[in-house]
């Protein structure tokens, strides 16, 4: 959803059509860095005279990229494939389900959407031994496999939606040349972290940059704060309790965590032009106090889409580098979670081609070769590394295999007036100088009254 609000583009249904015979990217057999016996595996799948239909969120350069994937599909197969998408996907595919009309293969962002498919008995299970698979061979398996389980239309739990396409949120990117001039060192924990924040404010300098304005979506970005402490002062349950109102905004757990974020936002020694600026302060415009001369900050907590928004000709990995939201020295217990987003296929029309193409997903080449593309991270351990695009996407890769729980962006997964309203809301708040627990109790009364 987040990063939906970033994108522009016309309101149009894109139709995409893969020809088998299509011209491939990297021919078969001869890069090293792909896992070309998957490709003559698929050619033992005949699917000549079948046709697959995929619908996904994928438009403009994101729709090339996948087109390179399911071109390596239709080749070996020999399907044909119809691939579309939709400025307004998530109607779209509400309209195209329930008219009787669905494609053999949506692909979606959002779990709450899939959830409802499921509960209308739109979907088909995927089955036990593709969770199984999931849960054996992607880092932290066994939160992909809960997050791609949904109550079918009899409130009966399935595996209905393979992960495919992972974001990494838990990063902070800093400078290397600035650490490297003020002699600051990675930190590995939240404690280390706490010291290095006192050293940059002893040595001059301001820890952060936060900035929360986006519009009419203002204050989203603190909600990754809030969902990222979460994860690293609680368990993985009392994290999926919260998201679904099973304990309220403000048991204590939560506060704790809201409390933790706006200490940082609200001490006008943390934060690059003190609390008054994080609000005002468009999210776009915040990393940039990382490159100015001398630094106005050394960190920015934000998730992998930001150098986007970095100063034009700034080189991820050498000018601007990130490092894993560390997890709290004293609580070992709850390991290295990643906070994220992602896309999962479903089947909405079963056929042999459908499921075949999932059968497709489990194979290295059809995260390989999108790695290879760039814009691409995956949690499945068996790919080659080699196969990224650049450092800064192997490393984000390593984070999501290397991970002990995976969770998915909390507010995402929250009611909209919630996740996209009230937590908002709250945390500009927050910044305002609003007390976290004041914060929390106010957001659970906007929950209590959409029951």
């Amino acid at each position: 959803m987040k990063k939906m609000l970033l994108l522009g583009a016309a309101f149009v249904t894109l139709a995409l059509n893969v020809p088998a015979q299509a011209e491939l990217k990297f021919k078969p057999g001869e890069d090293p860095r792909f896992d070309w016996a998957n490709f003559e595996e698929l050619k033992k799948v005949n699917l000549k005279g079948e046709t697959l239909t995929i619908f996904g969120p994928w438009r403009g350069e994101d729709e090339g990229l996948v087109r390179g994937v399911l071109d390596y599909f239709s080749e070996a197969t020999g399907v044909e494939i119809k691939y579309s998408s939709s400025e307004n996907y998530e109607q779209q595919i509400v309209i195209d389900t329930q008219a009787g009309s669905p494609p053999n293969i949506a692909v979606l962002p959002q779990p709450g959407l899939i959830q409802d498919l499921a509960s209308k008995g739109l979907l088909t299970p995927l089955g036990d031994d593709t969770a199984k698979w999931v849960k054996d061979n992607y880092g932290a398996g066994q939160s992909w496999v809960d997050l791609g389980t949904f109550k079918d239309k009899d409130g009966k739990p399935g595996f209905f939606a393979f992960p495919y396409k992972a974001d990494v949120k838990s990063l902070v990117w800093y400078s290397p040349d600035n650490f490297k001039e003020a002699g600051y060192t990675v930190p590995k924990t939240q404690e280390e972290l706490a010291d290095l924040e006192k050293k940059i404010i002893a040595d001059g300098g301001k820890p952060w940059c936060i900035g929360l304005g986006s519009g009419g979506a203002t204050g989203w970005p603190a909600t990754d704060w809030v969902e990222d402490l979460m994860l690293r002062t609680q368990t993985p349950d009392v994290y999926d309790k919260w998201v679904k109102n099973e304990i309220p905004f403000n048991d204590p757990a939560v506060v704790n965590a809201i409390d933790i974020f706006g200490k940082i936002a609200t001490d006008d020694k943390m934060v690059d032009g003190g609390a008054k600026a994080v609000a005002a302060t468009d999210f776009r415009d915040s990393p940039k106090g990382l490159f100015s001369v001398p630094p106005k900050c050394y960190l920015h907590h934000q998730a992998s889409f930001i150098p986007t928004f970095f100063p034009e000709g700034t080189k991820v990995g050498q000018d601007a580098d990130f490092f894993y939201f560390p997890p709290y020295a004293s609580k070992p217990d709850l390991g290295t979670p990643v906070l994220g987003a992602g896309t999962l296929a479903m089947i909405t029309k079963d056929s042999k081609a459908a499921r075949a193409f999932i059968e497709f997903l489990k194979m290295p080449l059809a995260h390989e070769i999108w790695m290879a593309e760039g814009g691409f991270v995956t949690p499945f351990k068996a790919v080659n590394k080699a196969a990224y695009a650049s450092d800064a996407l192997r490393k984000q890769g390593e984070i999501l295999a290397n991970a002990s729980t995976f969770r998915f962006d909390g507010s995402d997964l929250m009611p909209g007036k919630i996740g996209a309203g009230a937590f908002w809301t709250g945390m500009i708040d927050l910044v305002g100088g609003k007390s976290a627990q004041d914060v929390a109790t106010d957001i659970q009364k906007s929950w209590d009254a959409i029951k």
